[in-house]
């Protein structure tokens, strides 16, 4: 054999084992997840990366074992009241069983298929056994979306991990609304029970207010009640303080009480421009004279008769005796 022959020969051997390298030696990623098949069945379950071995004849599938995350379309379900709403929810899965998986729904399209016939079911009976305020609701003690949805994902993680090697993450529900048509209907008898809900917060406030009022009324009468029977007795005793102080007074100087209690009622009656014509034995005239006016007894003497009064007094006696 010559030397081209041995090259030729060399070159063709080279090729071969190239040839079925490529075919029997394959990589598998961190990501991933790898099925070897012969002939369409399942021989081998791969979980770790690295360099694997196969036969020629045999295949490689491989699958994502990283989370998906399936939003199925918005669906129409009935409450317990018959109330019919639309939901939207979504699914969060990955692969856990990856021979189940091929055998079953083989790739993603298939397992979001059989994951969103598992989710209407769930959802549907779920919903179906809950009022509406289970989810729509402004009282926080009725709202049990968190309890129902907890429901739902148990049953869909039993079934697709039972059936088709699916580990469910979890299911959110992202939105609930009505149906379009009816709409105008429910929301008109949301207004109507709410408007029935506010009356009786109205009426029971204002039952409430009367109480309170009626309370207030009577703790007033009674303070009121009780500050005028104080202030007549300080009164009293006051008055009482009052005539004793002013008959202290009187019983030590009483022409000087007298002069004072002139001067004041001279003050109480006759105001600034004001012209009076007193006659001239008056008390209060008398002040206007000198201190000889009231004598060392205290009573006041007369005050010294002028011509005109002599006069005066003269006529009166006159006509008092014709």
């Amino acid at each position: 054999m010559t030397k081209r022959h041995w090259r030729l020969t060399f070159a063709a051997g080279a090729a071969a084992v190239v040839l079925c390298g490529s075919q029997c030696l394959f990589t598998v990623d961190a990501a991933q997840y790898a099925v070897v098949t012969e002939f369409g069945k399942p021989v081998q379950v791969i979980t770790e990366p690295g360099l694997r071995f196969k036969a020629p004849y045999q295949s490689v599938h491989t699958f994502d074992r990283r989370l998906f995350t399936y939003r199925p379309p918005a669906t129409e379900f009935l409450s317990l009241e018959k109330t019919p709403i639309v939901a939207s929810s979504t699914i969060i899965w990955r692969i856990a069983d990856p021979r189940r998986f091929f055998e079953t729904v083989f790739d993603g399209t298939g397992a979001e298929s059989r994951l969103g016939d598992i989710l209407f079911a769930a959802l549907g009976a779920a919903i179906g056994q809950s009022p509406l305020t289970t989810f729509v609701t402004l009282d926080p003690n009725a709202y049990h979306t968190d309890t129902v949805l907890a429901q739902v994902s148990r049953k869909c993680r039993e079934a697709a991990l039972r059936d088709y090697g699916i580990t469910v993450v979890d299911v959110q529900l992202q939105n609930v609304d009505f149906p379009k048509q009816n709409r105008d209907r429910v929301y008109a008898r949301m207004r109507s029970e709410r408007g029935g809900i506010s009356m009786r917060y109205r009426s029971e406030g204002e039952e409430a207010g009367l109480n309170i009022r009626a309370v207030s009324e009577e703790e007033k009468s009674r303070i009121l009640a009780r500050a005028i029977e104080t202030s007549q007795r300080y009164r009293g005793e006051g008055e009482s303080e009052a005539a004793r102080i002013y008959a202290d007074a009187l019983s030590a100087d009483p022409p000087f009480y007298r002069f004072l209690r002139t001067m004041e009622a001279s003050r109480a009656f006759i105001q600034k421009g004001t012209t009076i014509v007193l006659p001239a034995d008056s008390e209060l005239f008398g002040v206007l004279f000198d201190s000889d006016y009231y004598n060392h007894a205290g009573a006041p003497r007369s005050a010294p008769k002028s011509a005109a009064w002599n006069g005066i007094h003269a006529r009166q006696e006159e006509n008092a005796h014709p």
